[in-house]
Order: C-alpha cells, then sequence, then structure tokens
C-alpha cells in the first residue's frame, strides 16, 4: 500500500494537472502551478532528491489524469512460469511494460513477452486487474498504475536475452528466484499458477 504522504502527493498533483488541463483563467492556472510545486516539494523530500527533478517529471504528464497501465505475461511450460532477469536491478520479473498506444492490452503483452524472452504467445485469459497502489511494491512510484495480468501460452520461439534482460527461465512454483517487487510479487506469481490450473477462475480486480 502507498503510504498517506504518497496517496496525498498524487492527489495533489492530479488535481494540479487536470485543472491546468481544463482552465482558461490565468489566475487559476497560477493557482495550479502552486499546487503542483507543493506536490512535488511533498515528493522530493521524501525521496530525497531536489524538487525541480520532480516538477520536470510531473510537466510531463498533460491533459486529464489518469492511471498508466503496465500489462504482464504468465507464460506456462510443463507447469513452470516464464521468468526474466532485468538488467537495472539483476531480478526476475514477469515479462511486460508499459501499455503502447494504437495497441490492444493482449497485442501489447504479445509483443512484450516476444521482446524480453524471444518466446511467440497466444494470450488464454485475463486472470488480474489490479491498482499497484493497494499491493506493497517497493519502491512506491509517483504515478498511479494499473497492473493487467495475462495467462499465456507458447507458440513458438526460443529463449532470446536483449538489452533490458540478461536471462530467460522458467521455474517451478517452489523454486522461484528474487523477484522485481516493483514489478511483480510472490503473492502475484502464485495466482497466476493458480489461474493456470484452473483455466475457469473469473478475472480478479480490486
Amino acid at each position: 500500500m502507498d503510504p498517506s504522504w504518497l496517496r496525498w502527493a498524487k492527489g495533489l498533483q492530479a488535481i494540479a494537472q487536470n485543472g491546468l488541463a481544463y482552465a482558461t483563467d490565468a489566475y487559476d492556472k497560477e493557482r495550479y502551478e502552486a499546487v503542483r510545486e507543493v506536490a512535488a516539494e511533498m515528493m522530493a523530500a521524501r525521496a530525497e532528491t531536489d524538487t525541480e527533478s520532480v516538477l520536470e517529471l510531473f510537466a510531463e504528464e498533460t491533459g486529464y489524469a489518469t492511471p498508466k497501465v503496465d500489462v504482464r505475461g504468465a507464460v506456462f511450460r510443463d507447469d513452470a512460469i516464464l521468468l526474466v532477469r532485468e538488467v537495472s536491478d539483476g531480478r526476475w520479473s514477469l515479462p511486460g511494460g508499459w501499455a503502447d498506444v494504437n495497441d490492444s492490452p493482449s497485442a501489447n503483452i504479445i509483443r512484450e513477452i516476444a521482446e524480453e524472452s524471444g518466446f511467440e504467445t497466444r494470450v488464454r485469459k485475463l486472470a488480474a486487474v489490479l491498482d499497484r497502489s493497494r499491493h506493497p511494491h517497493v519502491p512506491a512510484t509517483s504515478y498511479h498504475v494499473y497492473k493487467m495480468f495475462f495467462i499465456c501460452e507458447i507458440t513458438g520461439g526460443a529463449p532470446k536475452p536483449n538489452h533490458e534482460i540478461h536471462e530467460v527461465g522458467f521455474f517451478g512454483e517452489n523454486t522461484i528466484p528474487e523477484l522485481s517487487l516493483g514489478r511483480v510479487l510472490p503473492s502475484q506469481i502464485e495466482r497466476m499458477f493458480v489461474h493456470w490450473r484452473q483455466p475457469d477462475l473469473p478475472t480478479e480486480f480490486d
């Protein structure tokens, strides 16, 4: 769960972003800019960084504030799950990442799996849609994120790491390596095994 200060800062940033998107009065825009600066100061103080860096990050987000979408693919072979080891932190994760515009959710995860692992897949099921802030992911993020987990099966390809991925491997339920907790949690891996074995389970959501 996000700490209270982070929820407050995200809320202020969303108010500021929405206000700046629709305000026409110059004085209103100044007020929303001031709200954005307060949110940036809150995040900077907790993250031990400078306010200007956070303001630059906020300024990249325009229009109505809405959650980002992260897609993750649970791919199985012989009752083992496909994981990829991230170059950025050396830990393991389900293949996936930010959803791109102009692609459907299923097309996004099929592409991410191919790029990060080398395997061609098809989607069998949407297993879960989770609000990242309601789960103990670390580190926290300044974005509000919805995570979509898909159960997928292999149709072709072979292991092929890329510049973001050190290794590609399959792991049994009792041999899961150290996970990249900002991307996926042990409890989420456990649920993917359950959905793989019980394909008729309904989609989980927060």
